[in-house]
C-alpha cells in the first residue's frame, strides 16, 4: 500500500531535503541494480558506480552554494555515475532510458498518492499548492537556481527558473543529455493534479533541459 512518504499532507510540512535525497537516491540505485540483473550484467557494476558516485560529489563540492545545493548535488551525480558506467555497455540511449526510469519509477507512486491527497484535503488546493512551491523554492531548491515570478496574485502564480543548478551539474560533467530525465520527474506530481476537482491548472510549455531559455511553472485557477 502506497503511503504519503514525502508527508506533504502533514499541515506543518517542512521539506526534509537529506531523507528525501536519500530516498531518491537508494531507489535510483535498486532500480539499476535490477536493471543490471535483467542484462546479465556483474554485479559489481554497482559497487562501481555508488564508488564513482562518490568521487563525484568529491570533485565537485566547488559547485555547491548553499546546503540545498548540497542535496541537489548528490542527487545529480548519482545520474551521472550510472550514466557512465551504463553507456558503454548499454550504449548511448538504452543509458539514458535506464536512468530516466530509475529516478522517475522507484517513488513515481507515492509521490504522486501524496501530492493527490494533499490537494484532496486542502480547503483551497490552489493555495495549497502554491504555499508548497514557495516552501520548496527555498528549502529545497536554494541559491542553485534562480526564480522569477512575474505573476503572483490570487488566481496565479507564475515561477519561472532562469537557472537550474542539475542543469549546470549536468553541463559541468558533459552529461546534458540527462536534463530530460530530472525534468521528466516532476511528472509524478504534475499528474496528480485534476483541473477539475482541484480547481486550477498547471503548465509547463518548455524547460531549460529541453531547450528553452527558462522553466515556467505557472499555476492558474480554472473557475471564473
Amino acid at each position: 500500500m502506497t503511503t504519503d512518504e514525502f508527508g506533504l499532507t502533514d499541515e506543518n510540512y517542512v521539506p526534509d531535503p537529506d531523507r528525501d535525497t536519500a530516498m531518491l537516491i537508494d531507489g535510483f540505485f535498486e532500480h539499476i541494480a535490477g536493471i543490471l540483473r535483467e542484462q546479465a550484467k556483474s554485479d559489481d557494476l554497482l559497487t562501481t558506480m555508488r564508488r564513482r558516485h562518490e568521487a563525484l560529489e568529491t570533485a565537485d563540492q566547488h559547485l555547491i552554494v548553499d546546503e540545498p545545493a548540497r542535496y541537489n548535488l548528490r542527487l545529480t551525480l548519482a545520474l551521472v555515475a550510472a550514466y557512465e558506467i551504463l553507456r558503454p555497455r548499454l550504449g548511448r540511449e538504452a543509458a539514458i532510458d535506464a536512468v530516466r526510469d530509475a529516478l522517475v519509477e522507484p517513488l513515481g507512486e507515492a509521490l504522486r498518492t501524496g501530492t493527490r491527497a494533499m490537494l484532496d484535503s486542502a480547503a483551497d488546493p490552489f493555495r495549497a499548492m502554491v504555499e508548497l512551491a514557495k516552501t520548496r523554492e527555498h528549502q529545497s531548491f536554494g541559491e542553485g537556481f534562480e526564480f522569477r515570478h512575474p505573476v503572483d496574485d490570487d488566481r496565479r502564480f507564475h515561477a519561472d527558473i532562469h537557472r537550474c543548478f542539475y542543469y549546470d551539474v549536468l553541463v559541468a560533467n558533459s552529461a546534458p543529455e540527462l536534463a530530460p530525465a530530472m525534468c521528466d520527474f516532476d511528472r509524478n506530481w504534475i499528474d496528480a493534479i485534476d483541473p477539475d476537482e482541484h480547481g486550477f491548472r498547471f503548465e509547463r510549455a518548455t524547460t531549460i533541459g529541453l531547450g528553452g531559455t527558462h522553466c515556467p511553472f505557472h499555476f492558474s485557477r480554472t473557475d471564473g
